[in-house]
């Protein structure tokens, strides 16, 4: 209920009213706020307060408009820190989103040449997977992994169910000490497009991750492709990097 003779505007306390519904879910799953003709009727306001309302919540962030379709709530931003062993299921887990994943593929294969230069010299097969991450059912990240042959021994199941790291740290003798990470921005080929449900060409992060064993040899390189809408890549100062979970 508008408090009238409050100091504070009406329009926001309207923002802050819309704000709190939207913490709470209560427009969820579509996103979609109500018309302003409803939102006016509602609050007892003229369309103008309702609009100053929703202009309010557009500059915070909160809302986007699209055109002939409403104002919806705006996707919160989620983060992976690059300064944490974290396997990137794990880190958005970490945050509240409802993630999941899909093994697309698994596969013995000869090291692809991109990344030939990852392992020891004598490595030249690798247990392949491609794993598709997604958050609220849309997919987000695509992971193209390859692991030192004996991770044959994981089961379908586990790279199904697992995060990266919690299914590395499985295998007998397996502790990861640190990772490599560099992060591009590429236009999305056809394939990779597909998986992610974007245009062709339409831009990407690309986070690169090579970890190491204790005994310094390189047992994973990942290849994320990452939607970047939704996604902050940070790093944080005065930390040593370290495996979580």
């Amino acid at each position: 209920m508008l408090v009238r003779e409050d100091v504070t505007s009406l329009y926001e306390q309207i923002a802050t009213t819309l704000e709190q519904e939207i913490g709470q879910g209560i427009y969820e799953p579509s996103g979609k706020l109500p018309s302003e003709a409803e939102l006016g009727e509602r609050f007892d306001v003229s369309r103008v307060t309702v609009r100053l309302a929703l202009g309010r919540l557009v500059e915070t962030h909160v809302v986007e408009r699209k055109q002939g379709k409403g104002t919806f709530v705006k996707p919160r931003r989620l983060q992976h820190r690059l300064d944490v062993l974290r396997g990137f299921y794990d880190s958005l887990a970490a945050q509240g989103a409802r993630a999941s994943m899909e093994l697309l593929r698994m596969q013995a294969c000869a090291v692809p040449p991109g990344l030939r230069e990852t392992f020891a010299a004598d490595v030249t097969h690798c247990v392949y997977l491609e794993r598709l991450h997604r958050v609220d059912g849309a997919p987000v990240a695509l992971a193209q992994t390859c692991l030192l042959p004996e991770a044959s021994v994981i089961s379908r199941e586990e790279a199904q169910a697992l995060p990266s790291y919690e299914m590395l740290e499985r295998l007998p003798g397996w502790h990861i000490v640190d990772a490599d990470m560099t992060i591009t921005a590429v236009a999305a080929a056809s394939d990779i497009a597909a998986y992610l449900e974007v245009s062709p060409r339409a831009p990407l992060l690309v986070l690169r991750r090579t970890s190491r064993l204790a005994d310094g040899r390189a047992c994973e390189a990942t290849v994320f492709h990452i939607r970047p809408e939704r996604f902050d890549l940070v790093v944080r100062s005065g930390l040593e990097a370290r495996v979580v979970g």
